[in-house]
């Protein structure tokens, strides 16, 4: 796990990342920007338990691949789950939460994922540890109106304006962040290199 210093605010973007991209890589960059962030955590995972492992590559591969893609100070690259023994991120965030009482962390995720976030393991939980900041992503910009996450915790949805102000918000509170797009995805990219 990266170090921490008390007071930090750090952006956790857990994924399979197979492979990563420059949409994992806008995605950070808006993260960054928008949510001023001091650090920004991507957490290489195991395996995603809601997708099938039969086309993964290597956590090694995958991880030197990101090393590779995030050119920012602030990103670091880690796959800690590994070591944790666990691919459930409510898991993640409650081990997280535990070893850095004093930083702020905030989770993000892309706005695809936002459709089927409910299907996550004790999703409830995950939104209830730390502040959701969730990006745009081509063909998902709706899905924060219609997902059961959304409409679940609508009470606790702030504009995007004060996404600066997310890390000083309890949990439950997210925000959906606009901005510019990339139509690149991990199963495009494989199934163009398939063929």
């Amino acid at each position: 796990m990266p170090h921490v210093e008390p007071g930090m605010v750090i952006g956790l973007f857990g994924g399979s990342f197979n492979p990563p991209h420059e949409g994992h890589a806008l995605v950070a960059e808006i993260a960054l920007r928008r949510l001023g962030l001091d650090q920004l955590w991507w957490i290489v995972t195991p395996g995603n338990p809601l997708k099938s492992r039969g086309n993964l590559a290597p956590l090694s591969e995958r991880l030197a691949k990101c090393e590779a893609l995030a050119d920012d100070p602030r990103i670091r690259v880690t796959a800690f789950e590994k070591t944790l023994g666990t691919s459930y991120t409510a898991r993640t965030l409650d081990f997280v939460k535990a070893r850095n009482p004093r930083a702020r962390f905030i989770w993000i995720m892309g706005a695809d994922n936002l459709a089927s976030f409910h299907r996550w393991q004790q999703w409830h939980r995950i939104a209830m540890t730390f502040p959701i900041a969730v990006i745009d992503r081509p063909g998902s910009t709706l899905a924060y109106l219609s997902s059961k996450m959304a409409r679940t915790f609508d009470y606790a949805r702030i504009d995007e304006d004060d996404a600066g102000v997310l890390w000083k918000k309890k949990a439950p509170a997210w925000t959906f962040i606009h901005g510019p797009r990339s139509p690149l995805s991990s199963t495009a990219l494989r199934e163009a290199q398939s063929r």
